[in-house]
């Protein structure tokens, strides 16, 4: 039994699967495609070369001591290390929100 407890508008809790749930309305339907953006810039990251030079100007410094399938970033100034997939395709909202609590009111995930 796999799935996400999400609690309805009425207050009930229920367990769904997860494939094909938009959490935020409650209701099946196929999941919108969410976009980084820069927001001084008003940019939306559409690739690892554009997000590489945002990054870069934000002190953060690319880290090749890691897993070799892995494009990460670390900041001298932090413990933090930011690590995406090698593949742009699958730089998904998880990776996009962990740049997001890693750099406070500089990035947004928006709906497409």
């Amino acid at each position: 039994m796999a799935g996400v407890w999400v609690f309805k508008n009425n207050g009930v809790m229920q367990l769904v699967d997860n494939h094909g749930f938009d959490y935020a309305e409650g209701k099946r339907g196929a999941s919108k495609q969410k976009v980084l953006v820069h927001l001084p810039s008003g940019q939306v990251v559409s690739s690892y070369k554009s997000l590489d030079q945002i990054l870069r100007n934000l002190g953060w410094e690319r880290y090749y001591g890691g897993d070799p399938d892995l494009y990460q970033f670390h900041k001298h100034s932090s413990i933090d290390l930011i690590s995406l997939p090698k593949d742009f395709n699958k730089f998904s909202s998880v990776y996009m929100y962990d740049i997001v609590v890693k750099n406070p009111n500089l990035f947004h995930v928006k709906d497409m």
